[in-house]
């Protein structure tokens, strides 16, 4: 791409991967000047040369906020798109998904007067959301581990009640009683799914604090967990999760971007509007 087709670029589309980056450049006319892969630090560069406020779009996906983090700092303006906006604008339909025709459909799209895009998170939200995310797989770890441990217990004909909670303050005295029927190695068993279980809980508390240390330094975690029915994890994986509420005209907005409202799936009204 020579220096005066990079001045000429008014919009890129790109399909992120962890090696290759698909770019697809257009000028203000929408005719296409680039499309070729690139490596990662070589479209960097390459951004480096397109002229201040050039939009360059990707889609939301893993990568995509650090990304469009540092083209901010080249001075462009970069725009993430969820991906099921993207897809009607692939031009070879669902048949023809590939890098290239993905980098040309999110250029499109990116290029819509309606397009809606998805607000690009700081480092510190990601880093925040990191912890959530860590805790929900601790938390589906040791759930997972509670039920193989009740399974072992039901060959011996042990059961107890649902509760984790019933089942931790009796586990030790089971596997201690020499009365009930686990042999030696399933004991062994349990003893070491027990321990990883405490493990867990220990992961999870360390978790739970990190959580607590960004309510109380967040003013908007402390107003959101006062709130009835949402405590300090529910408050803290919201604010990092959506940063800035101003795009929300209001409440009945946000509850529909989390999902609290149904979908529409009614015709649209120019069918009951037809003529008989």
């Amino acid at each position: 791409m020579t220096q005066v087709t990079r001045g000429a670029a008014a919009r890129a589309g790109v399909d992120l991967s962890k090696r290759v980056f698909q770019v697809h450049a257009v000028d203000r006319s929408g005719r296409k000047l680039l499309a070729k892969p690139m490596a990662p630090e070589r479209f960097f560069a390459w951004c480096a040369e397109l002229p201040a406020g050039c939009l360059v779009a990707m889609e939301a996906c893993g990568g995509a906020h650090h990304a469009a983090r540092r083209l901010r700092l080249l001075g462009l303006d970069a725009r993430l798109i969820a991906g099921h906006f993207v897809t009607p604008y692939r031009m070879a339909g669902k048949s023809g998904k590939n890098d290239a025709n993905d980098a040309a459909a999110i250029c499109e799209a990116a290029g819509r007067p309606h397009m809606r895009f998805v607000a690009v998170k700081t480092a510190e939200q990601q880093g925040q959301l990191s912890v959530h995310r860590l805790r929900e797989g601790y938390k589906a770890e040791r759930t997972a581990l509670i039920n193989r441990i009740r399974g072992v217990l039901a060959e011996f004909g042990l059961v107890f009640p649902q509760s984790p909670e019933a089942l931790g303050r009796v586990l030790a005295e089971v596997l201690e009683d020499a009365s009930n029927e686990p042999t030696g190695i399933a004991r062994l068993v349990l003893q070491r799914a027990h321990l990883h279980w405490i493990d867990l809980d220990l992961q999870m508390k360390w978790c739970d604090e990190r959580i607590e240390a960004h309510a109380r330094s967040d003013e908007r975690v402390s107003k959101a967990a006062a709130l009835q029915g949402i405590g300090p994890i529910g408050a803290s994986a919201l604010v990092a999760s959506v940063g800035d509420f101003k795009p929300f005209d209001n409440a009945r907005q946000f509850g529909a971007w989390l999902g609290l409202v149904p979908s529409q799936n009614s015709p649209p009204a120019s069918e009951y509007l037809s003529p008989p």
